[in-house]
């Protein structure tokens, strides 16, 4: 493990230390305003962000970064940009739930830096401590706090009709989501089971564990093939589309990519050239993550017939 990755290793620890006693306590969920992106701002949100921006003001003064709160901050001229995500899984975080993670990724300070172009990536659960990093080129390492390696062990699996899956669900229209989704939906309901765990990157790493087979999230994939939808998306949203953006998905990317696990849009199109720096609809993301290669090919099939069957209301 590198210096870099070791000072990401290091911030993803305070970050956990500052937010762990407050899972669960209901002061978390107060509403504490709007993040960047368009998100609600809560509570316990706000605790990680106060911490991480004192964290980076005195331990990292020459590097920047970018979070879901704050947007771009830290150093003009920075030596290395971070894309911090102090708590995917707010609401699950809130409640005491485990599916709650720190997500942090490194990338050089290019004018445009791509996702792609991320150097290392940290993940650890908020409750149990578990760690996932990965370094490019280097490969990837997944450990309990007791410092024992978690196994990887991504599904063999390639039948639906058994698939342990979960999708993104929070601040998508529900009945847009389910009718696209409708077909996967049903044929892994009884011999399945299809979960919303609220957290893009707990999801993603229970891909790496086995205990999940796929992740599925295609909301910008459907406002792409069917521009009408954008509205529906902003009326739950508030005003705002809330689709995976950019720091949910940085350091579960350079994980699955060293680990060797598929990951792409819903099409199964690289994410290397997407942007790694912005929040709103136009930087979004859909994304499919699945334990091997023939099952994203069987995932991609069935989200792309139902974004081609879906109508207007």
């Amino acid at each position: 493990m590198n210096d870099t990755t070791h000072k990401l290793v290091d911030l993803c620890g305070h970050l956990r230390e500052a937010v762990l006693p407050s899972l669960g306590q209901h002061a978390a969920r107060d509403h504490a305003g709007i993040a960047v992106g368009g998100d609600v701002t809560f509570g316990i949100d706000e605790l990680a962000e106060k911490l991480l921006v004192q964290h980076m003001r005195d331990d990292l003064p020459a590097w920047a970064f970018y979070s879901e709160d704050g947007g771009l901050q830290g150093a003009l001229d920075p030596e290395l940009i971070l894309i911090v995500d102090p708590i995917d899984g707010t609401r699950p975080a809130a409640a005491g739930f485990e599916m709650a993670c720190v997500s942090i990724a490194a990338v050089p300070p290019l004018a445009a830096p791509r996702m792609g172009d991320v150097v290392a990536g940290v993940v650890q659960e908020i409750k149990g401590g578990d760690l996932f990093v990965a370094e490019k080129g280097a490969g990837f390492w997944m450990s309990r706090p007791s410092g024992t390696d978690i196994p990887f062990l991504p599904t063999e699996r390639t039948d639906l009709e058994s698939l342990f899956w979960t999708l993104g669900f929070r601040g998508r229209p529900a009945v847009i989501l389910a009718s696209v989704l409708e077909e996967l939906i049903d044929v892994s309901s009884v011999g399945g089971a299809a979960f919303d765990l609220g957290s893009a990157t707990y999801s993603v790493t229970r891909v790496l564990t086995g205990q999940l087979d796929a992740y599925v999230d295609i909301g910008p994939a459907i406002i792409e093939a069917h521009p009408w939808a954008e509205a529906e998306f902003r009326r739950v949203g508030r005003g705002n589309v809330l689709c995976n953006a950019p720091y949910d998905l940085a350091a579960v990317h350079i994980l699955c990519k060293e680990a060797g696990v598929p990951i792409g849009d819903a099409a199964g199109r690289s994410l290397d050239d997407k942007p790694v720096l912005g929040s709103d609809a136009e930087y979004q993301l859909a994304c499919i993550v699945a334990g091997n290669k023939v099952l994203q090919d069987g995932l991609i099939e069935v989200v792309q017939r139902g974004i081609r069957d879906l109508r207007t209301p």
